[in-house]
């Protein structure tokens, strides 16, 4: 393969590099394109044909169903790691030592405690207020109590500030719920690691001892390292745009928070629960819906099957499929909704109109469906992927900082009126 690419506009060629990837992904360098063409750009809504930066951090192929996070392949990293490992990994390059591990969920520990003011604020929250717009505001609100710059050329500095948001950030995770649920609000117990730490701050109740349930935090810790990073994404791509003006840590993943939110991002799996409340609602009948996800006709759109970037199979979903099968065994959970769930995964496997588009089971769906048995209010789903992917959007920012890329500015095509006269009022 050359390494240039050739455009021709009308009589005019120009040449443009060719940029390869390591895994021989390849792109046009278009950088120079306006104004070697004295005004050319390129459209792409949406950027799905459009790279906005190369990143060392998670290779995604969405043909062959491969997720890795630094080269790790995301099937080992669920296997074998844990939550701490694979955001170490992600933020700072490599696996830890065993040493490296201990200072971080040290140094995380000792950032755990939020300032009392914090309180005050969540307090001043109504129960009604939706629980990411919560967890957004009270993320943005902790610059207002570490007020500094972050110098990004200071490992010391930088380092600080990740061991902070890290250790924070569960807490403020842990209120947003209690709060709504009228539960007093608590600190965790650094005894504990990371992931059962922050199930405990959600979950015990003032009036009893707190028992820990290894399959479920086993489910929750996979369930966090699937969600970890996904690429340039929605919300990543917010994260680094922001930070590209130089907006701090802190309120750069306030503003990935609030892009995860919609329905169409991290808002999926809730959208797959209260898909199956509204299946439950008309009776439950799983293949009535089934036959109005085939009806091209009926608006009715399946949630939680297929997705975006994966074209054959979501490689999370495969992992996660044993694990909520595990917590729904162990938990003996009677719940119709998630039965209704189990009968769709079912004729979604078997049915062949699904089999052949590929429209499988994706990772919202069994995200959804373990913390629904887990007793997680459905508001609080996404703010759960939000804790999985606080580690993927630190890296991102921090790479995009020390890359130090350009501020995000990009170009449109202008389809508004022309020049026109201006008319005093009384002529309109």
């Amino acid at each position: 393969m050359s390494d240039i690419a050739k455009l021709q506009i009308g009589e005019d060629s120009y040449e443009f590099p060719l940029v390869k990837g390591t895994e021989n992904e390849v792109a046009i360098d278009i950088k120079s394109l306006r104004g070697a063409t004295k005004g050319v750009i390129t459209i792409d809504p949406g950027f799905k044909n459009t790279g906005s930066c190369e990143s060392a951090i998670t290779f995604l192929d969405g043909e062959k169903g491969i997720l890795r996070y630094r080269g790790y392949s995301i099937e080992e990293l669920a296997e074998k790691a844990d939550f701490l490992e694979v955001a170490y990994a992600l933020i700072f390059g490599d696996l830890p030592t065993q040493e490296e591990l201990d200072k971080f969920k040290k140094d995380i520990c000792a950032q755990s405690l939020v300032d009392e003011d914090i309180r005050k604020i969540v307090d001043a929250f109504p129960k009604s207020a939706h629980p990411m717009g919560v967890i957004s505001s009270l993320t943005s609100a902790l610059t207002a109590f570490n007020p500094s710059t972050v110098n990004v050329e200071s490992e010391e500095e930088m380092y600080n500030a990740i061991v902070k948001i890290m250790g924070k950030f569960p807490v403020l995770v842990a209120w947003t719920m209690r709060k709504k649920q009228g539960l007093p609000l608590d600190y965790g117990d650094c005894s504990l690691g990371y992931v059962e730490n922050t199930y405990k701050m959600m979950f015990k109740q003032p009036n009893q001892d707190y028992v820990t349930n290894k399959i479920v935090v086993d489910a929750l810790d996979k369930l966090l390292i699937l969600h970890a990073d996904h690429e340039q994404n929605c919300s990543t791509s917010t994260v680094r745009i922001a930070g590209s003006s130089h907006a701090g840590l802190f309120a750069s993943l306030s503003a990935g928070i609030s892009a995860l939110w919609g329905p169409l991002h991290g808002g999926a799996n809730q959208a797959v629960l209260e898909m199956l409340e509204a299946i439950k609602e008309d009776g439950g009948d799983t293949k009535k819906y089934m036959a109005k996800a085939k009806d091209k006709n009926d608006p009715f759109r399946l949630m939680g099957f297929g997705h975006r970037v994966y074209k054959n199979f979501d490689p999370r979903a495969k992992i996660i499929k044993k694990a909520a099968d595990e917590v729904l065994n162990d938990l003996g959970v009677d719940d119709p909704i998630l039965e209704i769930a189990k009968a769709l995964e079912q004729e979604a496997l078997n049915d062949p109109y699904f089999v052949e588009r590929k429209l499988y089971p994706n990772v919202d769906f069994y995200s959804g469906i373990i913390y629904r048995a887990m007793g997680i209010p459905v508001e609080m789903f996404t703010v759960m992927f939000a804790l999985g992917r606080l580690p993927g959007w630190i890296a991102q920012w921090k790479e995009m900082r020390l890359n130090k890329e350009p501020i995000g500015r990009p170009r449109q095509i202008y389809t508004g009126e022309n020049l026109r006269p201006f008319k005093s009022i009384e002529k309109r």
